[in-house]
């Protein structure tokens, strides 16, 4: 007889993480915010079933988009979650211009860990998804959505340092995919 997955963890992250994200939307998507946590999760699942790491990605916005901290991360699922999530989070220096914002992320995940990585493609993936999509439905207007200023190649300059930051995982179909959105919207 096979044991059942042991999920409580994970349940656990999801419950945390979608009442962090109660009743926000996903930007101009009309949906439920956390529906992208768990899609970065399921992406996050195709490479790895550890609990930690999945966990980590359902929350990987909590700390940058609601009020939960990172010390509660911690608190509630452990140093290694927390460091995961700390490590797809950007700076809130209110100060930096969106480029150093970006560019200390891109750093950050250049510096991370292999799991981490991981991680950060289940988000960066489920984003260039929605990019491909929005892309391909209203065209250029999709740049206005973002807080680049200069638009269209701020965005692709993020995207692509992204790409390079993770490519570690160019093996996995999880980058694959995300190398070839990259293409179908940048060209």
């Amino acid at each position: 007889m096979n044991n059942p997955l042991e999920t409580t963890f994970f349940d656990k992250a999801v419950k945390f993480a979608t009442e962090a994200h109660s009743g926000t939307e996903r930007r101009g998507k009309g949906y439920p915010y956390i529906i992208h946590p768990m899609e970065a999760a399921s992406i996050v699942a195709t490479i790895t079933n550890d609990q930690e790491m999945l966990a980590a990605a359902i929350l990987h916005d909590t700390v940058e988009d609601t009020d939960v901290t990172i010390e509660q991360i911690r608190e509630q699922f452990g140093d290694r979650v927390a460091e995961l999530v700390q490590h797809e989070t950007a700076p809130m220096d209110e100060s930096l211009t969106w480029r150093e914002r970006k560019a200390i992320q891109v750093k950050q995940l250049c510096d991370a860990p292999y799991d981490s990585k991981v991680v950060a493609l289940g988000d960066k993936l489920s984003n260039m998804r929605g990019i491909a999509l929005d892309y391909r439905q209203v065209g250029d207007e999709v740049w206005s959505l973002f807080h680049a200023p200069n638009g269209k190649p701020d965005v692709e300059w993020y995207y692509r340092s992204l790409a390079d930051a993770m490519a570690v995982l160019s093996e996995t179909l999880p980058y694959q995919e995300f190398v070839r959105l990259l293409e179908k919207v940048f060209g």
